[in-house]
């Protein structure tokens, strides 16, 4: 394989360029297995390890078989997702470090608390300025480079040993405002960004900016206004980077609003979704 695991055994990949039989011995993997996966929208990533660890323990026959990811997705993220299973789960700090690339469908003109389609918009800015011309303009401006973000407080960020989505929810069901001075900011790179479409309104756009298969009602999807502007934004960034966070603060350098509408990573480190598998296809090999 092209993956260079510097100091450790060469894991098994099983992605689609894989077409041989697995061994009924996780012995025979010293080195481990990795399964890029490309995550279902509305699944958590950990529905995904859940569903593949149960495959696994039946296939090798390890009621104690280590399975874990590198890197957690949104839920309502799609893309790619490594599942490491064996002794691969002791690449997964490695693995999460690398840096990633995603496609980015980005609303302007207005916000949600999650700063994605989690929750529904609850407030609407101008989008007189909001243009083309004036996306590229600003992505230019800000987007590249090291810099200074600030987490969603809808996210797995720690703070005092409580996860920042915890509190968040908390204060959101009981109606109380939502402190935005809880996280500090953390130093990220975005070495690329790129504009791939634009349009004045999603209607009016031939792009669709994610899958919606797969999907699990369990998992609350608030609806995008379509009658907003729409950007479609490829960036590679390093690890820690929060695209919700970048749709937030693009949205903010145009004075404006924005928020995130769909997300897939396209890639993570050098495994990239078109290489990945659906979790059936996973699930298939394991059982086979």
């Amino acid at each position: 394989m092209f993956h260079n695991f510097a100091g450790a055994m060469q894991p098994l990949i099983l992605d689609k360029r894989f077409n041989g039989t697995l061994g009924k011995d996780i012995n025979d993997y010293p080195g481990g297995i990795i399964i890029p996966v490309d995550k279902p929208y509305r699944w958590t990533s950990a529905d995904v390890i859940r569903k593949v660890k149960y495959a696994a323990i039946r296939h090798f026959g390890k009621k104690n078989l280590k399975v874990g990811h590198a890197g957690t997705l949104d839920p309502l993220a799609t893309g790619v997702l490594l599942v490491c299973i064996g002794n691969a789960t002791k690449l997964a700090e490695d693995l999460q470090r690398h840096d990633k690339e995603y496609i980015a469908g980005i609303t302007f003109g207005a916000t949600t608390p999650s700063y994605d389609l989690e929750k529904d918009i609850d407030a609407r800015y101008p989008v007189g300025k909001v243009d083309e011309a004036s996306v590229r303009e600003a992505l230019e401006a800000f987007a590249i480079g090291e810099q200074d973000q600030v987490a969603p407080l809808f996210s797995a960020k720690s703070v005092d040993g409580v996860r920042a989505y915890e509190l968040a929810r908390k204060a959101f069901k009981a109606g109380e405002p939502i402190p935005d001075d809880i996280l500090r900011a953390a130093r990220i790179t975005i070495s690329e960004c790129e504009l791939l479409a634009f349009a004045e309104s999603a209607e009016a756009s031939s792009n669709e900016a994610g899958p919606a298969s797969n999907a699990s009602s369990r998992i609350n999807v608030a609806e995008d206004d379509l009658s907003l502007p729409h950007a479609l934004v490829r960036i590679a960034c390093s690890k820690g980077t929060y695209v919700r966070a970048f749709a937030r603060d693009l949205g903010e350098a145009m004075d404006s609003g924005a928020y995130l509408c769909s997300l897939v990573r396209s890639r993570s480190g050098e495994f990239k979704v078109s290489n990945a598998i659906s979790v059936e296809n996973a699930i298939s090999i394991l059982v086979q």
